[in-house]
């Protein structure tokens, strides 16, 4: 039986991870602006990553996805330029289900064994893989040339003259040639051909995506006819459920411990559960985590088999609020209460490869101003937290990298550079961003060690603390352990009086006593009364927190 320990995710974007090329020409080819490769992730980068405090990486990319760059020496089909977004191409348009994208191997022809001693190392280094399924949709020239024998090649049976099968692994557009809004040539001497033309990724039924449309990728067909109002045809199962179980057990087999699947809820839960169970019988540990928006889904997406769930609309969103000071510490509070029932399923955040980084000026402007956010995020319950690469340096991502544009994201699109990845292998991080960091590492290991956080009970402390705007505080115990947190959203010190009701002392078996609090994160010492309705003093630090720990 694994000891109990806090889930700490963190996120690699596996093609920029490793790469410390600055040349960073906008729009460049691999040749100019260099790749990451799986053999960056050392076994000293490892080390250096499991004693932040991580217990999980997610290898962001490794599948084989539609690119610009040409490797047909190698016997791996070219895409079209019309249909691949930016030189790099997005890590969700996957053209080999069954393949390693050979940007990220030394030795293209070696480059399944490359990922398999990766993951090998990676268990190593005492912690483990996650990778992306992508269900919902594949690349527009989708070919597997390293599908195992006897494997049927997705599409390869489909009845193209029926919109909808519900044995077809793709829909169709019969008599329609694919005709999208923009130029078809994209510099090539061929047009890119698709007839009859498939329904494009993001549920578009027709020939003609738009510039806002997915229009890289082909949404996959579960046996569910949109044509028809959405009716699922799940008996017989259909063809597609099982080749994409298929795949899901071809990487556990592989060593891969979980899977991130993209928009998951883009696919019917009756998959999910299919799926689950028959990857969760052969391999009893495997994760799933799914990127699920809507929460009136959440809960039918866990008994489905997901074991957590991205909490985007709910966390994510209130705690960008408060951070911008756009709303009350309170609204945390109503946050957490949303999804209280399920709540250690919940996948906590402030950064991924979606969304804006905290630093740029699209979001906060100064990545210390994230801080608190993490804090409260991390320590607040026993929930998974996900961190992504470069957040701990605070990483801003203003660069404009080609197709991705000034937008205040990491790119997925173009082969690019992380400024502060490459200098923190350098040690030329400034002050400030090493302070940045050494706060997180700080954290993360606390979670991962403090009993108290690992598996202790919460009494959030917001509904005695009215005057608190702009501090969030809440308690955790366990045993006679007592931790006091109070994280400061303002951008100067607050010297604040935090209540603690009769209810905490009664709800967590606390005796009224004088005791000396030790701040985790400074180690300064606080000498506490702790008395029912009474209230303790403190300070705390612009965009930071206190930590406080109690021996009862």
């Amino acid at each position: 039986m694994e000891s109990q320990t806090k889930t700490i995710i963190y996120q690699v974007f596996t093609r920029l991870y490793g790469n410390r090329n600055t040349t960073r020409k906008e729009n460049g080819t691999i040749a100019d602006n260099g790749c990451g490769k799986l053999n960056d992730f050392t076994p000293t980068v490892l080390k250096n990553i499991r004693q932040m405090g991580v217990s999980h990486i997610w290898y962001t990319g490794v599948i084989r996805h539609a690119s610009q760059t040409d490797y047909t020496s190698y016997g791996i089909p070219r895409q079209h330029p019309a249909v691949v977004k930016g030189k790099a191409g997005s890590p969700y348009a996957i053209t080999d289900y069954y393949d390693i994208d050979p940007d990220l191997a030394v030795d293209v022809k070696q480059r399944m064994k490359e990922f398999e001693q990766l993951v090998e190392r990676t268990h190593e280094a005492g912690m483990k893989v996650i990778i992306d399924f992508v269900p919902n949709h594949v690349a527009r020239q989708y070919k597997s040339i390293c599908k195992p024998r006897g494997v049927k090649d997705l599409g390869e049976q489909d009845q193209t003259l029926h919109g909808f099968d519900p044995q077809n692994n793709f829909y169709y557009c019969p008599g329609e040639r694919f005709a999208p809004y923009f130029d078809l040539y994209r510099g090539e001497p061929e047009p890119y051909l698709e007839e009859p033309a498939k329904a494009t990724g993001n549920d578009h039924f027709d020939n003609a995506p738009g510039r806002n449309d997915w229009y890289e990728t082909v949404k996959l067909n579960y046996g569910v006819d949109y044509y028809a109002g959405r009716i699922g045809h799940f008996d017989p199962i259909p063809d597609t459920w099982q080749k994409m179980t298929a795949i899901l057990l071809f990487w556990a087999k592989k060593g891969v411990d979980g899977f991130r699947c993209d928009m998951a809820e883009m696919v019917p839960a009756e998959f999910w559960a299919y799926a689950t169970k028959a990857v969760k019988k052969k391999f009893k540990n495997i994760i799933f985590m799914g990127e699920v928006y809507n929460p009136f889904e959440y809960r039918h997406y866990l008994e489905s088999g997901f074991d957590w769930l991205y909490d985007k609309v709910g966390m994510y969103d209130t705690m960008r609020g408060v951070i911008c000071h756009m709303e009350s510490a309170h609204a945390i509070t109503k946050a957490w209460q949303q999804t209280d029932d399920i709540r250690d399923h919940m996948v906590y955040f402030l950064e991924n490869h979606d969304e804006q980084r905290i630093g740029s000026d699209f979001f906060a402007a100064r990545a210390v101003k994230g801080v608190p956010g993490m804090i409260a995020s991390v320590l607040m319950y026993k929930n998974p937290f996900m961190l992504y690469a470069g957040e701990e340096y605070g990483e801003r991502g203003m660069d404009r990298e080609g197709f991705s544009g000034n937008d205040g994201r990491t790119t997925i699109f173009d082969y690019w550079s992380i400024d502060t990845l490459c200098r923190a292998a350098q040690n030329k991080l400034t002050a400030d961003e090493e302070q940045i960091f050494d706060i997180h590492q700080k954290t993360l290991q606390l979670a991962r060690k403090e009993k108290a956080i690992v598996e202790g009970l919460t009494f959030d402390l917001m509904y005695v603390n009215h005057h608190l705007q702009r501090q969030y505080a809440f308690l955790r115990k366990a045993d006679k352990e007592l931790l006091l947190v109070v994280v400061n959203f303002e951008d100067q010190e607050a010297v604040i009086d935090v209540n603690i009701p009769t209810h905490a002392f009664d709800y967590m078996d606390i005796k009224e006593k004088n005791v000396i609090a030790t701040d985790l994160l400074s180690k300064e010492k606080l000498a506490v009364r702790l008395k029912k309705d009474g209230s303790v003093r403190m300070s705390v630090p612009a965009n930071n927190a206190r930590v406080w720990k109690m021996k009862l």
